[in-house]
């Protein structure tokens, strides 16, 4: 054969060979391009961004349900440890979407993070995300369910506290008809009746107290108060009180403090901690109240020489309608609800109250409030003419 034929069809040969090569090396690159999209940790376009803007929680998985992206409330509640679910009933919701393809809402009650003894309730939804990706959205609803178990529970307590004082004014109105031809007997029931009025008032007054400290404009008229006339008219309405136990109510302290706020509230406030020192102090004892203004904070103490409150129920003393001695609580007239009232009213102010007790050693309940700003000595305070 010619050589000049063979040089053409070697060159031929190694054209076709090289194409092939070629070919092969571009398929080759293409599997391996995929293989590296098929692992990659990378999220779809866009959905870094939206997952970095929620509020609530969103949690991205891969095919392997590692979570290659979490929004700052996904792990903020607990949802997500070491780059994991934490929770199997979520991994349960997000297998099956996997598996039908069909997205799934659904209501779960969760442990807080993986060591937390607390749980939250989340409304969650499932979809998936493209082909490959899994996406994971929850809405934090415990306050929700905790107010609602608040309320439930509160309307609970009312209903219990009310039928007490009720029933007995009904039974004593049915044993004054029947002892109407014994004076005596009338005068000593009639007293009873006054008495169970005057709780059943009380306990009315207190709800509607507590109830407008919780709405959202209990402060509309807040102005300049100085503190020792709301100490001084909270002790007035209690001296009646001290005196008939022949307990000494005795004053000390900062008497230019003022701060911000109602000062009817204010006034409540503090006369709902002394009467509680008296209530629960011994006869011919001593019941101190102190305002003194450090940094910034005025600080109103009231110290009583009672029996004291037991450390493990310090935490719950401002509860509604908690009482540290029921028998007793009941036998002074008292609703449940002072406290209560002092925690919602201090708070309204900005302000926080602290409870020190020993058993055998008396409580002190003390109010802190923001002090008001030098530059407001020119505006009117409470009680003085504007």
């Amino acid at each position: 054969m010619d050589s000049t034929w063979l040089v053409l069809l070697s060159l031929a040969l190694g054209l076709v060979v090289g194409a092939g090569f070629v070919a092969i090396l571009y398929v080759a690159a293409r599997r391996g391009a995929h293989a590296v999209a098929v692992v990659s940790p990378a999220v779809p376009d866009g959905v870094d961004q939206v997952i970095d803007a929620l509020e609530s929680a969103g949690v991205v998985l891969d095919p392997s349900n590692n979570v290659i992206k979490a929004s700052p409330g996904a792990l903020a509640i607990g949802l997500v440890w070491n780059q994991a679910l934490v929770h199997p009933q979520l991994i349960t919701l997000v297998d099956r979407v996997r598996r039908t393809g069909e997205p799934i809402t659904d209501v779960l009650e969760l442990a807080r993070g993986p060591f937390g003894d607390a749980n939250i309730h989340l409304s969650v939804r499932v979809a998936r995300l493209g082909s490959r990706y899994i996406l994971l959205l929850a809405e934090d609803h415990t306050e929700s369910f905790r107010l609602e178990n608040v309320r439930r529970d509160f309307v609970a307590n009312i209903s219990h506290e009310l039928k007490t004082p009720i029933g007995a004014v009904s039974l004593l109105a049915e044993a004054l008809d029947t002892a109407s031809a014994d004076a005596h007997q009338v005068r000593r029931f009639a007293k009873r009746l006054s008495e169970e009025s005057a709780r059943l008032a009380r306990i009315t007054q207190d709800i509607i107290e507590l109830s407008r400290l919780q709405a959202a404009d209990a402060l509309t008229h807040a102005e300049l108060v100085r503190v020792d006339r709301v100490v001084t008219a909270a002790i007035e309405q209690n001296r009646v009180a001290a005196e008939s136990k022949g307990i000494e109510l005795a004053t000390r302290g900062d008497k230019t403090a003022q701060v911000y706020g109602d000062g009817t509230l204010l006034i409540v406030a503090v006369h709902n901690l002394i009467s509680n020192a008296i209530q629960y102090s011994p006869s011919n004892s001593r019941v101190g109240i102190g305002v003194r203004t450090t940094d910034g904070v005025v600080e109103i103490a009231v110290t009583d020489q009672g029996e004291g409150i037991p450390e493990e129920d310090l935490d719950r003393v401002f509860e509604r309608f908690f009482r540290v001695d029921q028998a007793r609580s009941r036998h002074t007239g008292g609703t449940g609800l002072g406290l209560a009232i002092v925690k919602h009213a201090v708070q309204n102010h900005g302000g926080d109250i602290r409870v020190w007790s020993q058993p055998g050693h008396g409580s002190t309940f003390t109010i802190r409030l923001p002090e008001a700003s030098h530059n407001a000595a020119a505006l009117p305070s409470l009680g003085e003419p504007t």
